[in-house]
């Protein structure tokens, strides 16, 4: 293979999954439509998952309060003050930037299982806290965005995040971006660099790289796409709720990224886009459920034991990223 040949691959492949996800708009039926917007910006939110635990090799189970602060630093203003949508989106980015920063300064002076430990606990307190206020939150009730304030318009168009066409494509447009930064980012030295401290951290140290600042910076990266996603499925689905920052939503993006792929770029959406139709297709059967899902689970993991696209890009394509 000549030299940037991978590369040119590797672009064109995600081009071109852009490409059918944008023409799957126009072919899919409502409901199913409907399934790809979900998947699409909760799959924003296990690419910030896998840039922590993929490629800078970091186990967090605190994931679920970077995807709440988004939520609810969108959701929150937009209920109680009437903002409109771009500064409500805005203010869950900060949200999730700051909290990451703060979480990353204090949980990265440990490592291994109590940095697992310690996000989870932070992440906790965050539940909890949402419980607590439930004068603005209503806990597990939760908040209904009104659709009247769903409402933007962006150099004299007007969207309105309530119709399914608009929601689509406005996930579609943060899938895509969010997706090719981080393509970006994996092929960039900085990217190298985490992979780098996943592989041999204390050689790094030694090497000179400040393992600390990369780390950090990984965290903070990672809470930014979370609080991305979960500031657009507030405004884009009406619905804000503590079960959101619940320990479950930290385990699924660590489920749909080991599924997918771990360090792979595309393994995210897949492992989102494969969770939720499992679950749709055998709930429709039985009400044990559940059971199914697990038994797919433990043969996909048998047979591909590096999540689906990883296990391709081991035994056939080396290329993918």
């Amino acid at each position: 293979m000549m030299p940037g040949a991978g590369s040119r691959r590797a672009v064109a492949l995600h081009l071109a999954v852009i490409a059918v996800l944008f023409a799957l708009n126009f072919i899919l039926p409502e409901y199913h439509r409907g399934i790809f917007s979900r998947v699409m910006v909760l799959a924003v939110f296990a690419m910030g998952y896998n840039i922590l635990f993929g490629y800078t090799g970091l186990l967090s189970l605190g994931h679920a309060m970077f995807f709440a602060a988004g939520l609810y630093g969108a959701g929150l203003p937009l209920y109680h003050l009437g903002w409109g949508v771009p500064e409500s989106f805005v203010v869950g980015l900060a949200c999730g930037v700051v909290l990451s920063a703060a979480v990353g300064v204090l949980a990265l002076r440990t490592t291994g299982v109590a940095f697992m430990i310690v996000t989870m606990m932070f992440s906790q307190v965050f539940y909890l806290a949402t419980l607590y206020f439930t004068t603005y939150t209503r806990g597990e009730e939760g908040l209904v965005l009104p659709q009247a304030a769903r409402r933007v318009e962006l150099g004299g168009v007007a969207l309105d995040l309530t119709n399914p066409a608009s929601r689509y494509m406005i996930a579609l447009a943060m899938f895509s971006i969010v997706l090719l930064a981080t393509l970006a980012l994996v092929r960039a030295p900085f990217g190298r660099t985490l992979v780098a401290i996943r592989e041999n951290e204390e050689r790094m140290r030694m090497l000179g790289y400040d393992v600390f600042r990369a780390k950090l910076s990984a965290v903070i990266l990672s809470g930014l796409f979370c609080a991305a996603s979960g500031a657009a499925y507030a405004l884009l689905f009406g619905y804000v709720g503590s079960g959101f920052a619940s320990i479950q939503y930290s385990i699924l993006p660590l489920l749909w990224v080991l599924l997918g792929g771990a360090a792979t770029t595309l393994g995210p959406l897949i492992g989102t886009l494969f969770m939720f139709y499992v679950i749709d297709i055998t709930s429709a059967y039985t009400s044990a459920y559940l059971l199914l899902v697990g038994v797919a689970l433990i043969l996909l993991i048998l047979f591909f034991p590096r999540g689906l696209l990883g296990s391709i890009r081991e035994r056939w394509l080396p290329w993918l990223p």
